[in-house]
């Protein structure tokens, strides 16, 4: 693959980024690469200087290494002797110049966006396993969790952001393109808007699952309003629109749809106890209890208005996992599937066996409770879980091990000592990814907002201590919660990816410490 500087020229005039170039003679006009990591470039690369941390070294090195043009905010005396790209935005730039470089792989998917406070990795490996019944296994996922880009096991990968970077989001569209994948299921973050990592990408399908306030903090988002806004830049940019009619917000949410998409292309869905009658708009789904435990979730969904039932997925569905939080996932899920041509027999099989890597594995112990290990890391996804866990249990003792993560979600911090008042015994507060912080500091700021006299504190900053010692003191008819990292195989500290087991791993290897039994998460 290549770009000439030519097309790259004409590329940013037309998007009104190119604020001027600097060509130079002696110098070839093809760039053969791509990259924004100066260490990481070949003969003839296009180097984008991006980021608040760039440097002009990284430029020096960039060029040295084989780069011929640069595209930066500003001239750079280092780059002398290679074209120059000045540009209103790098990162919009960035998104346009990969996605022309790899030549439009959106163009030979079928994209699906999902976006929400909680709940988008569940939506999109249920979307995925319904979309692979039908289409032989060939769904790339672009998640919090795994990257999936074709069928090889090579080609399912960690992920290391949620939405990536545009250019490894277009060269991870490209290989899945190659590898024959024909639909591509991708979670989209509040920062994938906010820097700019899916400008000019468009969705044929936008889920908005829920709102609620999270990653407002220095190096995020600045308040709720920006958060908020970041958010509804995906129904903007999706042909049709699926919305939870419960969400806070509805009507913000509804308006910023309807700005690109006829209401005839917009699919509301609810819960059939809810009711607001302040709603103006028509319900198109709604989805009932059929049967909830441990075991699985039985649930029905119902096609409502004119144009749901057009779509031929009314019907039961069963999900392996338990909470009755995941029946509104299933549901956006169930419908995506149905706007993408399936029917309810393909995707109620289809959904039936899918597992989310962290996500409410659980495991029902002899002589120390219910343990269940879950990616739940914001005040929305605690209470969900919470709420469930009392409610399943008849008001069990709950014991709860997270953390808070540094550098970033500032406001998560309030919200995890607000839900620990509202639902939990006992809690450990331990480490969870602090970065450049201290997670002692952090641990206490958690700890200032919770009411004692309602809950037990512990601070334990050896996460898998603080692991053993919550199952350790459980009881038969308890509740352990493990919340925040999931199977993430490391924590981060000081800028270094730290190997941690996952906190699968450890309660496990806790559980058969204590109990000498060789069950396993399911």
């Amino acid at each position: 693959m290549s770009i000439s500087l030519n097309t790259c020229i004409l590329i940013l005039k037309e998007h009104h980024l190119l604020k001027s170039s600097a060509v130079q003679d002696t110098v070839r006009t093809r760039m053969e690469y791509v990259s924004y990591d100066s260490r990481d470039i070949e003969t003839d690369t296009l180097f984008f200087c991006k980021g608040a941390g760039f440097r002009p070294t990284y430029l020096s090195m960039a060029k040295d290494n084989g780069a011929n043009c640069y595209v930066a905010e500003q001239p750079y005396p280092e780059g002398k002797g290679m074209h120059a790209l000045i540009v209103r935005d790098v990162s919009k730039a960035m998104s346009l110049l990969s996605a022309a470089f790899f030549r439009f792989p959106q163009d030979d998917l079928y994209v699906i966006g999902i976006t929400g406070t909680k709940g988008k990795t569940s939506t999109a490996y249920f979307l995925k396993g319904m979309l692979d019944q039908v289409n032989g296994n060939r769904t790339a996922l672009l998640s919090s969790v795994n990257n999936v880009v074709g069928q090889k096991p090579e080609d399912t990968f960690k992920s290391s952001l949620t939405t990536p970077e545009s250019l490894d989001l277009f060269r991870d569209m490209r290989n899945a393109v190659d590898n024959g994948m024909t639909h591509l299921v991708m979670e989209v973050s509040s920062q994938a808007y906010k820097r700019n990592r899916v400008f000019g990408l468009t969705y044929d399908l936008g889920f908005f699952l829920n709102i609620s306030p999270d990653h407002i903090g220095p190096n995020e988002h600045p308040n709720f309003a920006d958060y908020l806004h970041c958010k509804l830049q995906l129904l903007v940019n999706a042909r049709k629109c699926i919305i939870n009619a419960q969400t806070d917000h509805f009507n913000e949410i509804y308006a910023a749809a309807t700005t690109t998409t006829s209401p005839d292309s917009i699919y509301l869905f609810a819960d059939e106890k809810f009711h607001n009658p302040e709603l103006k708009e028509t319900i198109d789904f709604r989805y009932s209890t059929e049967q909830l435990d441990l075991i699985q979730t039985k649930f029905q969904v119902l096609c409502v208005s004119e144009k749901a039932r057009k779509l031929q997925i009314a019907g039961d569905y069963c999900l392996k996992m338990l909470g009755d939080f995941n029946e509104s996932n299933g549901t956006a899920a169930v419908i995506g599937a149905g706007l993408a041509g399936m029917s309810h027999a393909d995707a109620a099989k289809g959904i039936a066996n899918v597992t989310v890597p962290g996500r409410m594995q659980t495991e029902i112990t002899k002589d120390h409770g219910v343990v269940v290990v879950d990616y739940a890391h914001n005040e929305a996804s605690m209470m969900a879980l919470m709420g469930f866990m009392q409610r399943e249990f008849d008001n069990p003792k709950i014991i709860v091990v997270l953390g808070a993560p540094g550098d970033k979600g500032l406001s998560r911090r309030p919200g995890f000592s607000k839900s620990l008042n509202a639902y939990a015994d006992k809690a450990f507060l331990t480490t969870d990814d602090p970065g450049f912080e201290d997670p002692l500091a952090i641990c206490q700021e958690i700890d200032a907002g919770i009411d004692h006299s309602k809950v037990d504190v512990t601070i334990e900053l050896d996460r898998q201590k603080a692991i053993h010692d919550a199952i350790s003191m459980s009881r038969t008819g308890d509740v352990v919660l493990i919340c925040g990292k999931g199977e993430d195989p490391f924590q981060k500290i000081r800028g270094v990816n730290t190997p941690y087991a996952s906190d699968t791993v450890v309660a496990q290897q806790i559980i058969n410490e204590l109990e000498g039994q060789n069950e396993h998460f399911r």
